[in-house]
């Protein structure tokens, strides 16, 4: 039986562009990004198996939400799971990078 969020670390793993969602030494889960100067793009997030619905996707989302506020980053939710995330949880709205082009086709 694998842990449950409570029992997670996560961090930020910089050389191998994501955050990592650790249960012990057991990698539970990921956030895969691309980050620039002024904005964190959220690619990707997994869960690993063994570790499904114990909460590692939400706990993985608002750790690298909190962490892109802190850090003064915009946020660019391409992957499917924090883009809803944050569709959930408004107070997290602000984060969302909103183009300053107006250009349309």
């Amino acid at each position: 039986m694998s842990p449950a969020a409570d029992d997670l670390t996560i961090a930020d793993v910089p050389s191998a562009q994501r955050y990592e969602a650790r249960a012990g030494d057991d990698l539970a889960g990921y956030a895969a990004y691309i980050r620039g100067e002024a904005l964190i793009a959220f690619v990707h997030t997994e869960v690993e198996e063994g570790h499904e619905g114990r909460g590692v996707g939400s706990a993985l989302a608002r750790a690298v939400l909190d962490d892109a506020r802190a850090s003064g980053l915009e946020v660019l939710a391409i992957c499917p799971f924090i883009d809803g995330w944050i569709s959930k949880h408004p107070e997290y709205e602000d984060l969302r990078y909103t183009p300053d082009s107006q250009v349309t086709d």
